[in-house]
This record gives structure tokens, sequence and C-alpha cells, in this order.
């Protein structure tokens, strides 16, 4: 599937002044609807129709990615050793697993794709979404959106963390969601962790975008086994150049 920057709009109505306040005084705001009600299905569907899924998970500071032919060659008990260790892992330190799909960083490799998702973070970094986003934060110093899709299905969760990593010059994050008739005691929320150990969520939503100040602990919930659909979103940063 072919796409041009233009297939994306806004949706109409975005009340700025409402989600600037929202974001001085939370450190959060969710637009929506964030696109269209037309785009946001196109961007849905493809997502769903992607075989390119891989399962991301983490052992300390080291990644591993495990492709969808590996997936399903693995018998029940390599499964049941590997959620063993992801889950004692996640006691006592930083652990994720989930599905992911990434997006080249490289402008001219993002040009050059055919994926609708590759067109999505072309327009998070066009001018329109920029300059909303620096409006509401305001933070001037945002110059682009990097993004990858994202899907948490039962036993996925993101543990704790503030996103600040020195050299990447993060602003704010991103979490478009893309999931429709998700139950909030499914689990999947995007959970805010406040100093004093009080915490707010959200749960996910179709074409709404959260977006929250970095660095900012926040963290996403188990998704329990009752849940009838993957948490589907589409997530990355606002940032400015290096240097």
């Amino acid at each position: 599937m072919t796409t041009k920057v233009a297939d994306f709009a806004l949706a109409d109505g975005i009340d700025i002044d409402r989600l600037r306040s929202d974001y001085q005084r939370d450190g959060h705001a969710r637009i929506g609807p964030f696109l269209t009600d037309a785009a946001a299905r196109a961007l849905a569907a493809h997502l769903d129709t992607r075989e390119d899924w891989r399962i991301v998970l983490n052992s300390d500071e080291k990644l591993f990615e495990i492709d969808r032919p590996t997936a399903q060659s693995m018998t029940p008990q390599q499964w049941g050793a590997l959620n063993q260790a992801v889950h004692e892992a996640a006691r006592h330190g930083f652990q994720f697993r989930y599905g992911s799909i990434r997006v080249p960083d490289e402008e001219q490799a993002r040009r050059q794709s055919s994926h609708l998702l590759d067109a999505f973070v072309r327009f998070m970094t066009g001018p329109e979404v920029l300059a909303l986003v620096r409006a509401i934060t305001g933070s001037e110093a945002i110059g682009f959106a990097d993004g990858q899709a994202t899907r948490y299905v039962s036993g996925d969760f993101l543990t704790g963390h503030d996103d600040g990593v020195a050299g990447k010059n993060r602003h704010a994050a991103y979490v478009f969601g893309l999931t429709e008739g998700w139950r909030t005691e499914w689990g999947g929320l995007l959970m805010f962790h406040g100093a004093d150990g009080s915490f707010s969520g959200r749960a996910p939503a179709f074409n709404r975008l959260d977006l929250f100040r970095v660095p900012q602990l926040h963290s996403v919930s188990y998704v329990a086994p009752s849940a009838g659909a993957a948490r589907t979103s589409v997530t990355g940063w606002f940032r400015s150049a290096m240097g």
C-alpha cells in the first residue's frame, strides 16, 4: 500500500487552549480525535495486515527480537521458560515485552518506503503536527518525530521508566491509540507515576493521541489473559536535532 503525507489530516475541532492547559498542569494531554476517522481507520487496517511484527524484550541492557518464524517454531516449554525469565526480571528492574514494527530514523528511508506506517511518521514530523505539538507543549525546540508501531497482547507489559536518555533530545512522548472497544480491566493502561506513590492511568482508545512530557515516570500495565483484542498503537518521541 502506498500513500502520500497528504493522505493524513488532523481532525477538526482540536482545542489547543484546553490541551495546553492540561499539559502545563499534568505534564500530559490527550488529543481526540487526532486524525480524520478515515485516516485513522486506514492506518489501523494497515497494521492489522502487517506480518513483520517482532516480539521485543530486554535482558538488562540488551535488546532481543523474536521474528514471526522463530515465534511459531518455539515449543510450549520454550515459551514457558521465556515467560518465567521475563516475569522474574520484572520483579526488581526495568523490563518489557511487546510487539513492534520499527520505522527507519533516516528521512530518506522513510520517503522511499511504501508502507502507510512510515508515511504516518513522516506526517508526525510535518509542519502541521509540529506546530500543534509546539503550541501544546510550549517547546519551540521540537524539530522532528520518530516512531514505531507497538502491539501488546496477553502477558505483555512495560515497567516504569522516564524516557530520559542522554543525547536523544526528547522533549515529549506520544502514544497514538488504534484499538477500539478496549475494556479498562484488560490492562494495557498508560500509567503515570507520582513521586508520592500516587498514579493515574489512561485506557487505550481509538484515534486518541496521548502527549506527555519527558522525563516523566510512566509504564504500560500488564495485559490480562482475558483481553479480547491487541492493544495497537504508534509510539515515539518529539525531539530536537542533536548537537
